[in-house]
């Protein structure tokens, strides 16, 4: 097994106590726990240290891409001898099929598939089916439909060295699991065929596979590396897991296509009651062109909208997802539940609202509702063992659980920041002042505004008084927020002004002094959730303090301040009882975080526009290759932003 952690620290703080608490849970039958962990202390290695006790297949769910990736990277390097897998959306860009009857515009569906994600999608649902140590870091895209488990299990080709087998049938096996043949551009989900050998890259894998045949028979397999084509070892047998997670028997893709038929007349006597002729004619059209594809390819384009047909389920069951690759017994941890939980209760609804306009002008079949995530009860039903981790746990969570486990004291030992209310009259100049005198004493400053407009005009009148400062809201794209984080650390500017700072999963120690204006408006901004959360920006600094600027104190006011004053008394009197000293995390600005800024600066002598964007794209391709996600992101971004400028040039 690996669950092994691999840390170079041992727990510290209040770790110890969180992970006896929630060991023991669920080993005496607790269903849900809760780690309520407060900003920085190290929940993700608490919850790593649960696992290598507890030694189950877990699901790690994230609301964002951005935060899976970091918690993939926290997990490969704490389990190295497990399978640590990732299962996000494997679109780039997507813009999904729709229909607005008010202008009659219909919106075909558009995508970019990232083939290292899909990639890396397969290579989760192998490890589910062929390991026990598997930990699969996902987004939400682990509640939407995927191909049944059984088919995918069923299809898969065993390879054995003694087989009796011809290289005809061994391609027209691979053919069936919808692998494609081509000779010259060697990719995952493809194979070769050189005279007697075959050469195989599977879907979810990083070797190839190379079979090589004596007549009828096999003569070796051996597996290589693709790109150097060096051979790795010997093996005396391989199973290769279908390129797809929606290949489908022959015999039940026959009768899938007949079932379609059947539901076709139906729907076209329907629009045709309905007078609707234009429709009727549509989803005809439409329809028998996806059949002929099934029936010539095994696929079409968006089968998905066929899935129903192609298992054992009925009209409106549930759909097959990531979740049922999962063996019978496993633990979820659904991390930043406060955002996670309403993230998925709100799936359904969305992709439901979209798809009746489709159905009901004939653009699609009914059973595309069936193409679906799960509804929030369903997902509740198919997940076995729940912790949910947050710093703000909701309401959902505290009542699902048997036991909420508090992780107060940081393993550093740093308290939560200090809190103070000012009036608003004269706040900008008082602002003024206290920005300075943190930038005189070489530490930064986060203030977060209830509005775009505000935040650049802040921005403005704070640089007008002489302080370096920088915005930070929803348009600043991925490559600029990485930047000014980047500058707010090396001390180039003294403090961002940003709306939702906790969007940005900052972690910046040398923040000490977070200030908040008009605390004390109404709404998701300023509720005691996200005020406690933005209070937390100050919790990595031992000179943490926040500054509330409001005329009145609202009931989230009293309740955020209360709540970080009770943490605030533990964290001290334990650090009174056992002698222990608060330090500002150290927290280096390593080599990797600076290589963009000058990856960039570097393209700046290209010859054109078009060979910077050549030089990014390549950059982009292999920061995806390295699994490096996030960089990837700001590569795509800068990219995009040179297209922009290149077409107003022109």
């Amino acid at each position: 097994m690996g669950y092994q952690v691999d840390a170079p620290f041992e727990p510290a703080g209040d770790q110890p106590k969180a992970i006896e608490k929630l060991v023991d849970g669920f080993n005496n039958g607790m269903d849900s726990q809760t780690l309520l962990g407060v900003t920085g202390s190290g929940k993700t290695n608490t919850v790593s240290w649960v696992l290598e006790e507890l030694e189950t297949p877990t699901l790690v769910i994230a609301h964002n891409k951005t935060l899976a990736a970091q918690l993939y990277d926290e997990f490969r390097s704490l389990f190295p001898d497990a399978a640590v897998e990732y299962f996000v959306s494997y679109y780039d860009y997507y813009q999904p099929e729709a229909y607005v009857e008010s202008s009659d515009t219909y919106i075909g569906k558009d995508a970019s598939i990232n083939e290292q994600i899909q990639k890396l999608r397969h290579s989760a649902t192998n490890a589910l089916l062929t390991r026990d140590d598997v930990i699969v870091v996902a987004s939400v895209s682990a509640i939407y439909g995927l191909g049944d488990p059984e088919h995918y299990t069923d299809l898969a080709v065993e390879i054995n060295s003694d087989d009796q087998l011809s290289r005809r049938d061994l391609l027209d096996q691979l053919v069936g699991i919808q692998y494609e043949r081509n000779d010259e551009d060697f990719q995952p989900g493809r194979f070769r065929v050189r005279g007697d050998t075959v050469d195989i890259y599977p879907m979810y894998a990083r070797e190839a596979i190379r079979i090589s045949f004596w007549g009828d028979e096999i003569d070796s397999i051996k597996t290589f590396k693709p790109l150097e084509n060096e051979i790795i070892e010997e093996r005396d047998t391989v199973l290769i897991h279908p390129a797809s997670h929606y290949s489908t028997p022959q015999e039940q893709l026959e009768a899938a296509i007949d079932q379609i038929r059947d539901d076709l007349d139906e729907r076209i006597e329907y629009f045709e009651e309905q007078g609707d002729a234009v429709a009727a004619q549509r989803i005809k059209e439409r329809t028998e062109f996806d059949i002929e594809m099934m029936k010539e390819a095994g696929y079409c384009s968006g089968i998905e909208n066929y899935a129903v047909y192609l298992s054992d389920r009925e009209h409106g069951d549930a759909p097959y997802t990531l979740l049922d690759y999962f063996p019978d017994e496993f633990l979820t941890v659904i991390d930043e539940s406060h955002q996670t939980i309403p993230q998925i209760k709100g799936q359904y609804a969305g992709d439901r609202s979209r798809k009746e306009s489709l159905v009901e002008n004939g653009f699609r079949l009914p059973t595309a509702f069936d193409n679906r995530p799960l509804r929030f009860e369903e997902f509740e039903q198919r997940v076995d063992s729940r912790l949910y981790v947050s710093a703000t746990p909701g309401d959902y969570e505290r009542k699902d659980s048997d036991q909420v486990v508090e992780q107060i004291v940081r393993p550093t030992y740093l308290v939560d920041p200090s809190i103070e209310i000012r009036e608003t009259e004269g706040q900008v100049d008082d602002l003024v002042g206290t920005i300075k005198d943190r930038a005189a004493a070489d530490e930064r400053t986060l203030v977060t505004t209830l509005s775009t407009e505000m935040a650049e005009n802040l921005t403005e009148f704070l640089e007008e008084a002489g302080i370096q400062a920088a915005y930070m809201h929803h348009e600043t794209d991925t490559l600029e927020r990485h930047e000014i984080v980047q500058r707010l650390r090396k001390g180039e500017i003294d403090v961002i002004v940003g709306i939702n700072l906790l969007r940005e999963g900052l972690d910046i120690p040398e923040v000490s002094l977070v200030a908040i204006l008009e605390a004390d408006q109404q709404g998701f901004l300023r509720s005691e959730t996200a005020l406690v959360q933005t209070m937390g920006r100050a919790a990595r600094n031992q000179n943490g303090h926040v500054i509330l600027y409001a005329d009145e104190r609202t009931d989230a006011m009293d309740a955020a301040i209360e709540e970080t004053r009770r943490r605030r008394e533990i964290q001290q009197g334990y650090n009174e009882e056992h002698g222990t000293e608060p330090k500002t995390i150290e927290k280096e600005i390593t080599d990797s975080d600076l290589q963009f800024e000058e990856d960039t600066v570097a393209t700046s002598d290209a010859d054109s526009i078009e060979d910077e964007i050549e030089v990014l794209r390549e950059k982009m391709q292999e920061a995806a290759d390295n699994l490096n996600f996030e960089k990837a992101a700001m590569y795509r971004d800068r990219i995009e932003e040179l297209r922009d400028e290149h077409t107003k040039e022109a």
